[in-house]
């Protein structure tokens, strides 16, 4: 029993950030995973999709939830990531400052989102675009 969501998102459309998130989150409180479990995919998610809205033209999130994980894909048409090391470094950021006085960019994103799964793999082009494939585990409790 495996259940597929996949939302496209818009680059630069803040009003719509966290839709796929919270759709997402609806899926998995319906399907019984665990408070703890969504709670941690739900952080992983919303940050990437913000990171699709900030830095990049547009990008899709796919979902494919099954039994015991979460296994998601968020691929983006934007500037990539010339330096992934760095952009994985808590506080480090490449956002506008129109994106940072909204309340977004504070260079989080990337680590909270390996902070909150069990599998990341990031890859990027520069001039391209960047896509995370992450998976998290349904822990009980």
């Amino acid at each position: 029993m495996a259940v597929e969501l996949i939302f496209d998102i818009a680059g630069g459309d803040f009003s719509n950030a966290g839709k796929a998130s919270s759709q997402i989150k609806k899926a998995l409180k319906q399907l019984n995973v665990n408070a703890k479990s969504i709670k941690r995919i739900v952080v992983a998610v919303y940050e990437a999709e913000v990171n699709v809205v900030a830095h990049a033209y547009r990008g899709k999130v796919s979902a494919v939830i099954n039994e015991n994980d979460i296994r998601m894909v968020v691929s983006d048409k934007g500037p990539g990531i010339a330096d992934i090391k760095q952009a994985m470094q808590p506080g480090y950021t490449t956002a506008t400052k129109e994106v940072r006085e909204m309340g977004f960019g504070a260079g989080m994103g990337l680590s909270n989102i390996e902070k909150n799964t069990d599998e990341l793999l990031i890859e990027s082009t520069v001039g391209e675009g960047t896509t995370l494939t992450f998976r998290c585990f349904f822990n009980e409790g």
